[in-house]
């Protein structure tokens, strides 16, 4: 079965590469399994292009971290549209995700006493932004202390506004895959700690697996 990976999509060169870096290292665990890159948005290909040149049965992987508009909408939307006789798409990536998190806010230059801000994309469907608060929850409880979210689009209160209202030194968790637009509202937000997207981390690829191995045993049952 073919693994289509579908991350949201940016203009920034950057985050092209490391979506194509977690499919190669996906590809190099799978074997002889085809691994091809789709976009939600934004950038080419997208879903329905690359399920219309895709032979035998496909399970889509959302590289997404939480269930927003583009989860729930877009991606089912390209699917349809792509007649594709035979697909199964999987449950973002998200929740297996928070020691990645962790991991790059330490690489950071985060120290225990900072005041900790954890910055997402942010999204207009409520049941993404209580998923961000779950992961706040999480990322409060590994650092030892409060954990206060900021968006760099969409939803509020904007990052820039929390780290202004915020005294001291403050570490931003970004939760974010890949570089691009709102990762760079994240870096000028004016804190003194910006982790980097989580990008191509091994925590990425192994909930890829995950995600397409569980849809392989649904399909093996059925």
């Amino acid at each position: 079965m073919t693994l289509v990976l579908v991350a949201h999509g940016t203009r920034d060169p950057a985050g092209a590469v490391v979506v194509e870096e977690i499919a190669a290292l996906v590809r190099s665990r799978l074997g002889g399994v085809p691994v091809r890159v789709a976009y939600a948005d934004v950038r080419q290909p997208d879903v329905t292009a690359v399920l219309r040149s895709v032979d035998g049965p496909a399970v889509v992987v959302p590289a997404f971290l939480a269930a927003g508009y583009h989860v729930r909408v877009d991606i089912p939307a390209q699917i349809e549209a792509s007649g594709h006789p035979d697909v199964v798409v999987t449950a973002p990536i998200g929740p297996a995700l928070v020691p990645a998190l962790v991991a790059r806010l330490e690489e950071a230059g985060w120290e225990p006493g900072d005041s900790v801000v954890l910055a997402a994309a942010g999204s207009s469907d409520a049941r993404a932004l209580a998923e961000v608060g779950k992961v706040a929850q999480a990322l409060s409880r590994r650092v030892g202390g409060p954990v206060q979210i900021g968006y760099a689009a969409t939803a509020s209160p904007h990052i820039s506004e929390v780290i202004a209202s915020t005294p001291g030194r403050v570490a931003v968790a970004s939760w974010l895959l890949a570089p691009g637009l709102f990762h760079r509202a994240v870096a000028e937000s004016g804190a003194s700690v910006v982790a980097a997207p989580i990008g191509a981390h091994l925590r990425v690829v192994e909930a890829v697996l995950l995600r397409y191995y569980q849809a392989r045993c649904l399909e093996d049952v059925a």
